[in-house]
């Protein structure tokens, strides 16, 4: 039972597969579990006054600032990113392509996933968090701790001036960012370029933040991917939220049917009676890779109940099958859900090629013409796929089939396994043998007597012909000695 080649047959779409976490994994070169980092169970030590969310909501945050602390299954978020390609910007399982959209950026955090990009201002970083914050740390370098920004702004008087709300709002903001959608690798510092976009509230609101916040999760998933990667961040509670509603793998039980909620994410984070977080990464790996049509659910959001979800959002979930980039500040990401159309109702034919795209922000060559990643985003409505009638689908599994990579981890052998269940079972010998009957009353010991004797029996009927001898010949050694003792 071993698998010659797992793929991918033609390296058309794959082209990085040599860098790829799967080729060591394949190799025997595990990495393990990866560090996940992201920062929600901080949240609640911020309490905001009435005037401050106000704010926040004009700025386009009211419903992130919801966001409960999730307990992340480090072990289920690793075995997805083993299936993470960064070439298509999408998870490449048995059953084809999937990937996190826009739609489940809106519905899961409650962002806008429509308006202007999140760009860069050319403003000196020490400047900005003196005019916008009102200060700065006194070891400043370009990035702020979380710590630093809760011990100094959140504290915020009922009574307070509009100019300390307004620092302390937006010293929130960036703590808000920091530990959820935009959590770095530095663990526990944020940049404060993003304070640049809360000069005015209003104006704030205004940003396709959902789109930059899955622009920043691509690219994160894209580097974790890679072997030489042990980290991973960005909204982790997005990915593992995503999972939830889409795989019927280490999905927690719920208590009850939830209650009407928004965002989504809720449902998974409020409403469980218990998990799966005991699954190690290599139980999720082969769940994976065994994944069949039965475990995915494609459209998981049919049956919610869009009465609480804002207008403003709903109008915007045109733009889930976009094709069109998504912008993070120096950051340019691939939006391709034309390669995921199941997750939208539609049939799946072959995709289009993807033509290479550069992942930052090119430098304007003129005032008057838009860096080309700007330019598709500003064009994205003139590229939304709503799908064509006339599908055959098989051809499009056959394709997929040549150009993915069938199986990450290695397919055992009936030896293989076969080997470890007389491994697992001299282990139970020598436990059982090592048990002293003594304290034990007359009726106990007859009791484990006989447990110990079908044991033995077992031992010896199954396995007297399978390897290790001298292992096995030592376990019944010490049997007689402990029968005779």
């Amino acid at each position: 039972m071993t698998v010659a080649t797992p793929g991918p047959d033609d390296p058309l779409i794959l082209k990085e597969q040599d860098n790829h976490i799967s080729s060591d994994i394949w190799d025997g070169k595990e990495r393990g579990v990866l560090r996940c980092l992201e920062h929600t169970s901080i949240l609640e030590r911020w309490k905001l006054t009435g005037k401050q969310i106000e704010l926040v909501e004009k700025a386009g945050f009211g419903y992130l600032r919801l966001m409960p602390a999730v307990t992340l299954d480090c072990a289920l978020i690793s075995a997805l990113v083993e299936r993470w390609r960064k070439e298509t910007n999408t998870f490449h399982f048995s059953v084809g392509e999937m990937t996190i959209t826009l739609e489940d950026v809106a519905l899961l955090l409650g962002l806008s996933i429509d308006g202007k990009p999140v760009t860069d201002v050319d403003v000196d970083p020490k400047s900005l968090c003196e005019n916008l914050l009102g200060k700065a740390p006194t070891d400043f370098k370009g990035a702020v701790k979380l710590t630093w920004l809760k011990e100094v702004f959140s504290e915020c008087p009922e009574d307070a001036g509009i100019e300390q709300i307004e620092y302390s709002t937006r010293a929130y903001l960036l703590y808000l960012l920091g530990s959820t959608i935009f959590a770095s690798t530095s663990g526990n510092k944020v940049s404060v370029m993003y304070l640049s976009l809360f000069k005015d509230f209003d104006e704030a609101g205004k940003y396709a933040w959902g789109a930059a916040a899955l622009a920043f999760l691509y690219r994160a998933l894209g580097n974790a991917s890679l072997k030489s990667q042990r980290t991973i961040s960005g909204s982790l509670t997005l990915l593992q939220c995503w999972s939830y509603y889409h795989l019927n793998i280490g999905r927690p039980k719920l208590k009850k049917d939830p209650e009407n909620c928004f965002p989504f994410l809720l449902k998974w984070t409020e409403n469980r009676s218990g998990s799966r977080m005991g699954i190690n990464l290599p139980t999720y790996r082969k769940a994976l890779d065994s994944l069949q049509p039965s475990d995915v659910q494609w459209l998981p959001y049919k049956d919610m109940d869009f009465s609480v979800v804002p207008e403003d959002i709903k109008n915007s979930l045109v733009l889930r099958t976009s094709r069109t980039m998504l912008i993070c500040f120096d950051k340019a990401e691939k939006h391709l859900p034309d390669r995921c159309l199941r997750q939208f109702g539609l049939p799946q034919p072959i995709p289009k090629d993807i033509e290479d795209w550069k992942r930052k922000i090119s430098s304007m060559d003129s005032k008057e013409e838009l860096p080309p990643e700007l330019k598709e985003w500003s064009e994205r409505y003139e590229f939304i796929n709503n799908g064509v009638d006339s599908v055959d689908e098989s051809e499009y599994l056959q394709w997929y089939e040549k150009i993915t990579r069938k199986f990450v981890g290695r397919a055992e052998s009936w030896e293989s396994r076969f080997r470890q269940t007389i491994k697992a079972m001299h282990e139970v010998v020598k436990i059982v043998n090592s048990i002293s009957t003594n304290g034990m009353d007359r009726e106990d010991r007859k009791l484990f007597s006989n447990v110990r004797t079908m044991v033995q029996k077992c031992w010896t009927e199954k396995y007297a012909d399978s390897p290790s001898e001298g292992d096995r010949d030592s376990a019944k050694r010490t049997g007689k000695r402990k029968r005779e003792g």
